[in-house]
């Protein structure tokens, strides 16, 4: 794939998979991300053992997918590099904001908003104005890697 094709693949989708390198074993869970200004964005919660792989500092590989029912067309992006958790308010919410904006456009239930900490029975704009939000994004990432069906 080339970067104009990564690009709309990663545009178009909302859940990736991130895999960490453990000390014991390797671990891989899903995430909600969006797509913003070139940069991949993420909501961690404050609790899991994500947060203890996150402060390793180690890099990860992130997974983004599409295919149909019947793998007749597919693609996918790997990407390796590090996250890292962002500090500036604006960055931040600016971040906050496209994930809000992106779970309307994407008509997201809010059946998901418990893998954000969040009861099912809020708005996805409620990610505002709950607690302090951890907001990680991808960065010095190493290798992109893209493929897709014939």
């Amino acid at each position: 794939m080339n970067k104009t094709e990564i690009d709309a693949l990663v545009s178009e989708q909302f859940l990736c998979r991130i895999a960490f390198g453990g000390k014991d074993y390797p671990y891989i869970a899903p995430f909600q991300y969006v797509f913003k200004d070139g940069s991949l964005y993420f909501h961690f919660t404050d609790y899991g053992k994500k947060m203890g792989l996150l402060e390793e500092g180690n890099p990860v590989c992130v997974e983004i997918e599409h295919y149909t029912p019947d793998l007749g067309k597919y693609g996918f992006v790997v990407l390796i590099g590090k996250l890292h958790i962002v500090t500036d308010p604006k960055e931040k919410a600016n971040a906050v904001t496209q994930i809000i904006k992106d779970a309307g456009k994407k008509g997201l239930s809010t059946n998901f908003l418990p893998a954000h900490g969040i009861p099912k029975e809020f708005a996805w704009s409620s990610l505002k104005t709950e607690k302090p939000l951890i907001i990680v994004k991808l960065i010095d990432v190493t290798e992109i890697i893209g493929l897709k069906s014939p």
